[in-house]
């Protein structure tokens, strides 16, 4: 019987389960691929930026350039902002922990060098996750150095120099407000250094190389790549750092003189460009270390314990010393106003400059609620006046009139078209706005009183810079030009661009109601009986300007009384090139002055012209009655005889004393070659005679020029004086001296004095 084999390892696979275990395989290799090629897709093309950059940055060290910013220069090319090569002093937490340095040693030698708290650079070392933790910036070549060597002598890898720049301004504080400063990334934050801040930046550049696993640069590859900084573009100010200098010596000086409360400003500008000579804004600070307080705030600042006080307060003070006065500040131009006021009605013929006025110390004024008109500064009134007269006098009711002609209507669009309404357009920021009735009040015929108050600059608020310009136009042949600081910009081959042809000027007066106003305002300043500016008189020169008082009205309501007094003056009056605008804001009337424009800014503003005018090549004409009262210079005649000795003494305008016995000149006071006051009495020694013991200076403030020099005489001492060019009549009053009373000296001693000319019947002096 047969038997069949049995297969125990079941029937062999057939085709078609061959198939689907293939088909299986295939459909769970492809799903694998998929999932594959979906997360290659995911990390190569979606997340390829990001992976990218940090693959970078493990393999890539870039350190960047910081960016040559531009030189900024005055007109005459003298540096007022510069960038120069300094370093960083960082530290790698990482290295350091990397290589086992001792972060003990590194933090005692950079805090000895840098002075910078050995504490704070440990903490620094702490954190060995970082490669980069800045210790100090913007290094001196010389303290860097220092720290070379150190890192040099230990081999330390983990401190690290980095090249950088910094910002240079070598004139310290002049002119700060107008240059402004950068910050800690080389970023203008004020001033000019913010408005060109474009220009002069430039763009920084990168070294870029590459890093081993450690994170430590790699030596001798190929992978290094330079890419040069874009250097920034020079600028040329239209400041000169000599006037500017001159502006802010004379503003500083009457602070201290007038006891300035809030600060002062000035500007000096080209009346026939716009181009802004000098801007000053009291008190100024220091570019160089800007948030540093002057000594008074800093003071004002330690006497506050607690911390947030403290710091809400140095904020405070930084902002006030930072603030432009010029600009930002508005204020009510008082009298200075009533130079537009005269413009309108000449230029619209309403009145002639041999027309008089009547000034009686009131006048009625259609709305005045109170029934009482508006009365001048004079209350028992200027009587009949000639329209110079009535500048010279500064009445207030005689403005009235003249504004009155020209009515509200007409005014209204006159202030418009000096510009009054709008910012002037200068690259500084911060510039104000004016605060002016609107047209609808202003022109209500119903209520003149705005109109009233408008025509001698009272009760609406400008900024200097809207005042100047306006001036300017008045003097200028009649044209509006635009306030600006930038003159041009340097190109490679060192030749300015100029960027004038961008400042355009239109046509608001005639040249020949231009050329009234100059004659009118210079009989303000020259005529030495009449007019309220002839404080800002100087020796040898044509200046015309008007003086300015005015009160804070919005202080008035609750019962403050604080003054602005300022003075605008041009020169030279018959083709003026500059114009200067002073205010001072809230005198003191400790000083003993009666506090107004003529007393106190309008001597500042002739003192600046004294110094500035020269300065650009205009030189003074004296004229014979001038150059007889200016001081002289004392002739050496010791060694001659008495007779050769008096008849030059005479001859040079100083009469003589003689003491001793002899025949020849032994000795002489004051010392050959000083300056002193015309006619003073020169002492002639003879013999063997002495000169005698020190003397005591006397006290001067309040006496005449006369008698000041005659006090002087008596104790054998002089006076000189930076002469005005006014007469040396009992108005003219010393104001100070340069040495103070009680002073011990030499006989022959020349005492310097300021002289200020007070009209006790107009002013009063006490």
């Amino acid at each position: 019987m047969a038997h069949n084999k049995v297969n125990k390892g079941g029937r062999p696979p057939d085709k078609k389960m061959l198939s689907r275990t293939l088909i299986l395989m295939l459909v769970c290799g492809l799903a694998a691929f998929s999932v594959l090629i979906g997360r290659l897709f995911y990390l190569q093309i979606i997340k390829h930026s990001e992976y990218e950059a940090l693959a970078i940055e493990q393999q890539l060290r870039e350190t960047v350039l910081d960016n040559g910013r531009g030189t900024i220069y005055d007109r005459n090319m003298n540096i007022l902002a510069i960038s120069a090569d300094v370093e960083t002093i960082y530290i790698s937490p990482a290295e350091i922990a990397m290589h086992g340095e001792d972060a003990n040693l590194i933090a005692e030698g950079l805090s000895e060098i840098l002075g910078v708290s050995r504490e704070k650079i440990l903490e620094m070392s702490e954190d060995t996750s970082s490669w980069y933790k800045t210790v100090a910036r913007r290094v001196e070549a010389d303290v860097a150095e220092k720290v070379r060597e150190f890192k040099n002598e230990y081999s330390l890898k983990g401190i690290k120099i980095e090249a950088d720049t910094k910002r240079y301004y070598p004139y310290g504080s002049l002119a700060s407000h107008v240059i402004g400063y950068t910050g800690y990334e080389n970023i203008g934050l004020s001033g000019m250094e913010l408005s060109l801040d474009n220009a002069l930046s430039g763009e920084k550049g990168r070294v870029v190389k590459i890093k081993n696993a450690y994170g430590t640069d790699m030596l001798y590859t190929k992978f290094e790549e330079y890419i040069a900084r874009e250097e920034g573009r020079d600028a040329v100010l239209t400041i000169d750092s000599s006037i500017q200098y001159y502006l802010e010596k004379h503003l500083k000086q009457a602070i201290a003189d007038y006891d300035i409360q809030n600060g002062a400003a000035a500007i000096a500008m080209d009346v026939n460009t716009g181009e802004i000579l000098g801007m000053a804004s009291m008190g100024n600070f220091d570019p160089n270390n800007y948030q540093l307080l002057g000594e008074k705030d800093q003071q004002l600042l330690d006497e506050v314990s607690n911390e947030e006080e403290k710091e809400n307060l140095r904020a405070t003070l930084q902002q006030k010393m930072w603030r432009n006065k010029a600009i930002s500040d508005t204020y009510e131009p008082g009298s200075t106003f009533k130079i537009i006021t005269l413009a309108m009605a000449l230029e619209e013929g309403l009145v002639g400059e041999n027309e008089h006025f009547y000034c009686g110390g009131r006048i009625s004024v259609i709305g005045d609620a109170a029934g009482k008109g508006r009365k001048c500064w004079k209350t028992t009134g200027h009587g009949d006046q000639t329209l110079t007269q009535c500048m010279q006098h500064s009445c207030n009711v005689a403005l009235i009139q003249i504004g009155q002609r020209v009515g509200a209507d007409k005014f209204y669009d006159y202030v418009e078209a000096f510009g009054l309404f709008d910012e002037s357009g200068i690259e500084l920021g911060g510039e104000a706005d004016s605060l002016w009735w609107n047209e609808e009040i202003f022109c209500d015929e119903n209520n003149l009183t705005q109109l009233a108050a408008a025509s001698f600059g009272q009760t609406f608020t400008i900024t200097p810079l809207q005042l100047i310009r306006a001036v300017s136009a008045c003097v200028n042949g009649g044209k509006l030009v635009q306030p600006h600081f930038v003159k041009g910009f340097v190109d490679d081959s060192g030749k300015i661009i100029s960027t004038d042809e961008q400042f355009v000027s239109k046509k608001v007066l005639s040249e020949s109601t231009s050329e009234s106003i100059r004659e009118i305002l210079e009989q303000v300043v020259c005529d030495t009986k009449e007019g309220t500016g002839k404080n800002a008189y100087v020796a040898g020169y044509r200046i015309g300007g008007k003086t300015g008082t005015s009160t804070k009205t919005v202080l008035e309501a609750d019962g403050t009384k604080e003054y602005i007094v300022s003075f605008i003056g041009f020169a030279p009056a018959d083709e003026p090139e500059i114009c200067i605008l002073v205010l001072l804001d809230n005198p003191s009337s400790k000083t003993g002055l009666y506090i107004s424009g003529g007393n106190m800014a309008a001597p500042t503003v002739g003192k600046m012209f004294a110094d500035i005018l020269p300065c650009m090549g205009i030189m003074p004409v004296y004229t014979e009655e001038e150059k007889e009262l200016m001081d002289k210079v004392v002739p050496d005649v010791v060694g001659l005889s008495l007779g050769e000795a008096e008849k030059i003494i005479k001859e040079t305008g100083f009469s003589c004393e003689v003491r001793g016995e002899g025949e020849y000149i032994s000795d002489m006071l004051p010392s050959p070659g000083n300056a002193v006051a015309s006619k003073s009495q020169i002492l002639l020694y003879l013999g063997d005679s002495k000169q005698g013991n020190d003397r005591e200076v006397p006290s001067l403030i309040g006496l005449s020029y006369a008698e000041a020099v005659a006090k002087l005489a008596y104790n054998d001492l002089y006076a000189s004086t930076d002469f005005c060019g006014l007469p040396y009549d009992e108005t003219i009053l010393v104001s100070e001296q340069e040495v103070i009373q009680g002073t011990m000296v030499k006989a022959g001693e020349v005492i310097e004095l300021e002289l200020i000319d007070v009209d006790t019947a107009i002013y009063g002096l006490y």
